[in-house]
């Protein structure tokens, strides 16, 4: 079995100054970034996913602004797979699912953003596909949502689609064990 690291838009857009902040983005980018670090050094399969709003009207990842970049603390290094995506499904209308089955990885540890769109998208059909999937929580972040004339806090969602996930499509798990459990490996 091999298994590679996807991370989810880890855009500009998503932090603080972007057009579509989300909570603590850092953080998770600090985790996501601690995953990167381990997957390379291990020289394990990486692929980035970079979304691409070409729609009328659409206000954030922008193409050919700063806001669609991938960020700083995960940027990708020569060799390393970045799909670009026009829907939350980064398996939708891309070579992503070719390139993954070309490397031979049949398990994918997933994380990014936003965990109630991307994630979670991502993730369902991942697993549709008969991927293995993994699924890093403190390495997603999303924002806070209205519902019903309420605001449901940024985790409170996060934590209602981790569960999801988990039921039935996803381990979910941190960092720490994650990286714990991939030291073990070897």
């Amino acid at each position: 079995m091999t298994i590679g690291l996807l991370l989810v838009d880890l855009q500009n857009d998503y932090f603080p100054g972007g057009k579509m902040e989300l909570a603590e983005p850092e953080q998770a980018a600090r985790k996501a970034g601690a995953l990167l670090a381990a997957f390379r050094k291990k020289n394990r399969p990486v692929f980035h996913i970079r979304h691409l709003s070409v729609g009328p009207g659409a206000t954030f990842f922008v193409p050919d602004t700063a806001g669609v970049r991938i960020h700083d603390s995960v940027q990708p290094l020569t060799g390393e797979s970045v799909v670009e995506k026009n829907f939350p499904n980064s398996f939708r209308e891309t070579e992503l699912e070719t390139i993954i089955r070309a490397g031979g990885v049949t398990e994918l540890i997933i994380c990014g953003a936003m965990s109630h769109m991307c994630i979670d998208a991502t993730t369902r059909a991942a697993a549709d596909l008969g991927f293995t999937c993994t699924v890093i929580h403190d390495a997603c972040t999303t924002k806070s949502l209205e519902f019903a004339g309420r605001t449901i806090p940024a985790p409170e969602v996060h934590g209602a689609f981790m569960a999801a996930l988990g039921a039935a499509y996803a381990q979910v798990m941190s960092t720490t064990d994650f990286l714990a459990g991939l030291v073990r490996t070897d």
